[in-house]
């Protein structure tokens, strides 16, 4: 049985289905207007118009051992087709929760498949104006403490300028706002053109895919090989695996960025959208494939693409791959046949935490890898301003509605810890004409798609989310957070509230605290609180619930027989951008 979308034509062979079975699509044909859709019927053939927007449900149906397929190709970006039958993707989920990260709300009716094609950037430049720039207190994660281990490791840069970047790099970075590298950025660059593995834990909204990207491109450019396609099978020179998405689409859209005007091609791949176009995309050419684990482990396993000529393998955020199941993939794609020897390829991995399972993975598949640790002393956390709320759950929506019609204009974001109830509260809110939307792992790709971009372009100024958005979201302005729902672990919080105050920029955070449900929160909460220097309050810092002992920061388990500098403080480093 095929994945996702890639289903052949039918042949004349095939039998005829009947209109109770549902139609099967045996060529699209577009049009600036329509896209003309032929349904064979039973012993005929009918035409019928599918305009912009439109979905048309098919009933999956098997001939033998195999399903019937579907031609997309030619479908005007934007229309969705779907088809009742099995979900097979990356984000997992289902209504019984999965590796989205979504808690289940169990029961439910299957999830129908879609057949997406994602509009393509029409204009690169306007890229350059979408993304975060730099706030009031930028100057102040120059205090970030860093921690350094590793052999021989290089000087860290002090400017753009000075980096030895490319000038059409330093162009395109200068058209991006960046004037100054951020603690990441001067430590990882140096250390990626240098050559070697890298495994970093770096702090909330830091600039962190800028600091692989730029190397990478840089060292793209001098190579001026093209992009290279045999068989019917792209062979990227950089491969970045991401959790999720979302975050697969911002970090292709950065590189995109970085690489604009130049002869550097970038693609994604990722499911919820149509793989025949996504594998037209690709074979087209592409230095840098942006990609999610279960995508990618589907093409390579298909042959569309190889790691034959693989340079550089990066994994994004290793930690959450770990909590969404996604390790074996990775292991499985690094020990690919294709894939170069640990040693002939640069590898870079960057990850929240360090779990034992982290460890072991960069342990195995890293060389004489560089290590960096960003703290946070006291700089990110404290551009948020934090604030609790004492509330019942039955309490929570009048409480919400309250706080968001004080600020009216402000792009806020709410996260939630179910699926339903995210629906549901964008359903509540815009009834109360707060006119919001929602984005969780059930959500067709289309619609998770128009969600953000109706939230990034004002459109709709409350977003409401589950775990799926959590981390590496880099939306511009965002102004608010709101806990509606507390998450279970102390680390997912920070990851939350990361969302907003980046950069340098000045932000807002709001939970609500019901005691039933988050009382064994409290204690670390209080202690989030304090390291940010933020005002406890009474009734929150006299609980002694006794929260979990976890650490977001790093330490290079080698020992530091390899470090040099300091310690790293034992304050939170969390992951600076996701999709997510």
């Amino acid at each position: 049985m095929c994945d996702d979308d890639d289903w052949d034509t039918p042949t004349s062979s095939a039998p005829a289905f009947s209109e109770q079975r549902g139609g099967v699509i045996s060529e699209g044909v577009a049009s600036s207007l329509q896209v003309v859709a032929l349904f064979q019927l039973s012993e005929t053939t009918a035409p019928r118009s599918i305009h912009g927007g439109t979905t048309v449900t098919i009933t999956a149906t098997q001939t033998g051992e195999s399903e019937m397929m579907v031609v997309t190709s030619g479908v005007i970006p934007g229309v969705a087709v779907d088809f009742l039958g099995e979900n097979n993707d990356d984000s997992g989920g289902g209504r019984g929760g999965g590796r989205d990260g979504d808690r289940g709300d169990g029961g439910g009716e299957e999830k129908k498949r879609e057949f997406y094609i994602p509009p393509e950037v029409e204009n690169v430049e306007d890229l350059f104006t979408s993304g975060i720039t730099t706030g009031v207190n930028f100057m102040k994660l120059d205090e970030i403490e860093v921690k350094v281990t590793g052999n021989d490791a290089p000087p860290p840069i002090t400017s753009f300028e000075t980096s030895g970047l490319r000038p059409h790099l330093l162009e395109n970075v200068k058209k991006s706002g960046y004037t100054k590298p951020t603690a990441i950025q001067k430590y990882a660059i140096p250390v990626i053109l240098s050559g070697r593995d890298l495994m970093s834990c770096a702090q909330t909204g830091s600039g962190k895919t800028a600091a692989f990207m730029l190397p990478i491109i840089h060292n793209l450019l001098s190579d001026k090989n093209p992009p290279n396609t045999e068989n019917n099978c792209a062979q990227p020179v950089v491969v970045i695996m991401s959790p999720t998405r979302e975050l697969a689409i911002q970090i292709a859209d950065q590189g995109k960025k970085f690489a604009y005007n130049s002869t550097v091609k970038v693609a994604v791949i990722y499911g919820g959208t149509s793989t025949n176009h996504q594998r037209g995309r690709i074979l087209g050419g592409c230095h840098i494939l942006v990609a999610t684990p279960g995508r990618l482990k589907d093409f390579v396993n298909r042959g569309n693409v190889s790691f034959n000529s693989l340079k550089y393998f990066v994994l994004d955020e290793a930690d959450r791959m770990l909590d969404m199941g996604f390790l074996g993939d990775v292991e499985e794609m690094l020990s690919h046949q294709s894939m170069p020897a640990t040693g002939e390829r640069q590898t870079l991995m960057f990850s929240a935490t360090f779990p034992e399972e982290v460890q072991q993975l960069a342990g195995k598949f890293l060389l004489n890898y560089i290590f960096i640790a960003v703290g946070i002393v006291g700089s990110a956390c404290t551009d948020v301003e934090q604030k609790f709320f004492q509330v019942s759950k039955f309490d929570k929506r009048s409480k919400l509605v309250s706080i968001l019609e004080k600020a009216p204009n402000e792009r806020t974001l709410i996260f939630v810890e179910t699926k339903r109830n995210a629906d549901f509260l964008a359903t509540f809110l815009s009834e109360q004409n707060i006119q919001s939307t929602s984005i969780h792992g059930d959500r067709y790709q289309s619609e998770r798609e128009k969600a953000l971009l109706d939230f990034k372009t004002g459109h709709r100024k409350v977003l409401v989310a589950t775990g799926v958005a959590a981390r590496g979201l880099d939306i511009k302005d965002v102004q608010h957070v709101i806990n509606y729902d507390l998450p279970k672990s102390i680390d997912e919080y920070v990851h939350r509230i990361g969302r907003t105050g980046r950069v340098g920029n000045k932000g807002k955070a709001t939970s609500f605290f019901d005691e039933d449900q988050d009382r064994n929160l409290a204690s670390d909460l209080a202690k989030i609180l304090s390291q940010a220097k933020q005002e406890i309050p009474e009734w929150l810092g006299s609980k002694s619930y006794g929260g979990s002992a976890d650490q977001f920061g790093g330490r290079d388990i080698r020992g530091d027989d390899f470090g040099r500098g300091q310690d790293f403080s034992n304050a939170a480093a969390v992951q600076e951008e996701e999709v997510w």
